[in-house]
């Protein structure tokens, strides 16, 4: 009798466990690199040292001078927290970038393309592991806030909803780093290329100061720039008003990164090997 089906090794997968598929490498990838962080402790401090002198340094030195800008009833402190959120979550996808050049300098990339697991799980594992990493920052970030002063005035659940949306745009903004790193190779140059994307981003924003404090025509780049919303948004949700424009704002910059910079990436990551 003659087989008139394909053996089930043979047959195409299905979506769906496709999907589980993928999401289960992506797992093992960010398991591999969240280890990484553990048997290198060192990684992580210096990853939070870097936002508590940020912290320290603009609550104390510009405190005194952004303060009297603000609105009637809001500290510095509150104005800033926000702002510090999504700063730490900028730069710390900076290691998205460094991290993937580093693999691929020391030959891991072509070792993971010798094992049989979905092209874009890689990518994936990195984003992810540098999400939990942003989850441990950003909460001690708000331990250290709430030393300074910092208090919440919308309700723990706003709260909340801001620290999602801080995870989010560093998701989101790990996946631009993530092609970065492909393109550059190295980790020298990843980080050297980092910057240049970076600084204009964050320094250039509402996220430690008021647009209303700068030049017009530099007002016009940092309110319609993804890290002055989505610290805009964040800030809401903490010290209370219409959250719902400033959210929904916030978020479709979040998508619109991920449904460009995704893509791209797993291109660069199948050129690269």
């Amino acid at each position: 009798m003659t087989a008139t089906t394909a053996p089930r090794a043979l047959a195409a997968p299905r979506p769906g466990s496709r999907i589980a598929a993928t999401a289960r490498d992506g797992l093992a990838v960010a398991w591999r690199n969240l280890i990484a962080l553990r048997r290198v402790p060192r990684l992580l401090v210096f990853s939070t040292i870097q936002p508590l002198v940020f912290v320290l340094m603009f609550r104390f030195v510009f405190g005194g001078v952004v303060g009297p800008s603000l609105p009637p009833g809001v500290s510095y402190v509150d104005f800033l927290l926000p702002g510090i959120f999504v700063q730490t979550a900028v730069f710390g996808s900076m290691n998205t970038a460094i991290g993937l050049a580093t693999d691929m300098q020391t030959g891991l990339m072509e070792r993971f393309r010798s094992l049989p697991m979905a092209r874009s799980a890689v990518l994936v594992g990195r984003t992810t592991a540098d999400l939990a990493r942003n989850v441990f920052v950003v909460a001690l970030m708000t331990a250290v806030g709430f030393a300074l002063g910092f208090r919440i005035h919308a309700g723990v659940l706003a709260f909340l909803g801001g620290v999602l949306l801080v995870l989010a745009f560093g998701f989101a903004m790990s996946w631009i780093f993530a092609v970065v790193g492909m393109a550059v190779g190295d980790p020298e140059t990843a980080q050297a290329a980092a910057f240049p994307v970076l600084a204009p981003l964050v320094f250039a924003s509402s996220a430690f100061i008021p647009l209303h404090t700068m030049p017009g025509w530099l007002q016009a780049f940092a309110g319609h720039q993804p890290v002055s919303q989505t610290a805009q948004a964040v800030r809401v949700l903490v010290l209370g008003g219409p959250a719902v424009g400033a959210v929904w704002q916030a978020l479709a910059w979040d998508a619109g990164i991920v449904a460009v910079f995704a893509p791209l990436g797993v291109w660069f990551y199948r050129r690269a090997v």
